[in-house]
């Protein structure tokens, strides 16, 4: 392995990597966040029919992971392995975002097989361009205070773009309305604008990084079935597959549900922006700073502190009367600053799970792992886009009227205890995760040895 590999990443090519991930979030983080909303209260689909989708479409996605992961493995092209798919999907991936946000003249039925087939469209667009965006991080280095710091301004701009779509997102699309008259039409237009800056950043995300890892292609027979063999060998792989399903369930949950709860149990729909806003800003501040916490207490305990902080402030909007704004705004951001902290970090520890991977079996399956993950958050996804769209169904949630006081409860419990019960599952998955910091330089150090051994014997095929 060069020098190269173990080098100090330039801050531009920090930020434009970390341009994917922002123009990511201002598309996906839309779908998540306003999504059921817009199927159920402008989209004219019901609650249970919503929720439904959600999962069917999750599923599908999810499945299609592992083969997309593999296809990824075997690409070499004038472009490298993970970044032409960055080039190649931006502005599919935008058209298929718009087309989920507009509402076609069709009957119900017509209405529901368009919504599936866009929805389905887009996910498997998302997995196409996200899966080889984030394999990239192990492509561009093996230090891993290096993977720490890229992984942290990625999480920023991520976070950045989260707190646009939280507090932009409903200011636009509610101008628009006002402007149009149609808040069909202003959801659309709203897509619209998203959809094309995102492309754009995608783009310019492809431009500005470089693959420097030397890949043993001799070595790099990657087969689908691989992934069966990694999870009998490659233990942090479990562990952070499992972390993944429950963090992003809990993600999923808290920002499809956080819409109802302002709006009917606060009863303040104008504050909307602002819880979403709440949710977001806490990562401007703490996520560059992950660098430095993680050498200073180590990833078990800054996962764990992380999570509890979380729950604590989750556990202080079950308790506090929806009346008292300031305090469920104060509980809303404590909440934030743990979810930010631990949904930025977990992304850390995958390159990890790659080099012991790498170390356990001789093949570096980058794209292939990152599947795997992909796989599990989306299954995550699914069962916090479920959920939502099921209990407030159970609950009598009907759109756009005075909820009634079941209805209110069903929102609470979705908002708070549902996540506090999957938070303290993760603290205990996290503390099966055994790669810790000294464990992790041994295993870098035989990679590099084996990788000094195939480059020479390449130099001496050469001559």
């Amino acid at each position: 392995m060069s020098s190269e590999n173990l080098s100090r990443i330039p801050i531009f090519e920090k930020v434009g990597y970390a341009s994917g991930d922002f123009a990511c979030n201002l598309i996906y983080n839309t779908v998540s966040t306003y999504l059921l909303f817009f199927y159920t209260d402008v989209f004219g689909l019901s609650a249970a029919a919503a929720g439904t989708m959600f999962l069917v479409v999750r599923i599908i996605d999810a499945l299609a992971d592992p083969f997309i992961g593999t296809i990824v493995d075997r690409t070499n092209s004038r472009f490298g392995r993970f970044r032409p798919y960055l080039l190649f999907g931006a502005f599919p991936f935008s058209i298929l975002a718009i087309l989920c946000f507009t509402t076609p003249d069709f009957s119900d039925m017509g209405k529901l097989i368009y919504a599936y087939i866009t929805y389905v469209g887009l996910s498997l667009t998302y997995t196409t361009i996200n899966v080889p965006y984030g394999a990239l991080t192990s492509a561009m280095t093996r230090n891993n205070q290096e993977v720490v710091s890229i992984t942290s301004v990625r999480m920023f701009f991520a976070n950045l773009g989260g707190l646009i779509v939280a507090f932009f997102v409903p200011l636009l699309s509610n101008n628009l309305r006002d402007t149009t008259d149609s808040s069909v039409l202003a959801w659309q237009l709203t897509m619209s604008i998203l959809g094309i800056i995102g492309a754009c950043l995608l783009i310019f995300c492809f431009k500005s990084t470089k693959e420097r890892v030397s890949l043993q292609k001799s070595k790099e027979k990657i087969r689908l079935s691989d992934i069966f063999e990694q999870f009998q060998v490659n233990r942090p792989l479990v562990v952070l597959s499992i972390f993944f399903i429950i963090i992003f369930g809990v993600n999923s949950i808290s920002n499809s549900v956080g819409i109802y709860y302002i709006t009917y149990n606060v009863g303040r729909e104008d504050l909307v922006k602002w819880y979403g806003l709440l949710g977001s800003l806490p990562a401007l501040i703490i996520l560059p700073f992950i660098p430095k916490i993680n050498r200073w207490i180590g990833k078990k305990k800054l996962l764990t502190f992380a999570l509890l902080l979380n729950i604590v402030g989750l556990l202080g909007l079950l308790i506090v009367p929806p009346s008292h704004i300031l305090l469920v705004l104060l509980f809303r951001l404590i909440a934030a600053a743990g979810s930010v902290t631990a949904g930025g970090y977990m992304w850390a520890l995958i390159p990890e799970t790659i080099e012991y991977g790498e170390y356990k079996t001789g093949k570096r399956m980058g794209g292939l792992i990152y599947s795997v993950i992909g796989f599990f958050f989306k299954f995550g996804m699914a069962i916090g886009g479920i959920i939502p769209g099921f209990v407030l169904d159970k609950f009598g949630y009907i759109a756009n009227q005075v909820q009634t006081p079941e209805a209110l409860t069903g929102i609470l419990i979705t908002t708070t205890i549902i996540p506090v019960v999957f938070l303290i599952l993760a603290i205990i998955n996290i503390y099966f995760y055994n790669l810790d910091e000294e464990e992790y330089a041994k295993i870098v150090r035989e990679l590099e040895n084996r990788d000094k051994v195939y480059l020479d014997h390449i130099d001496e095929f050469k001559k």
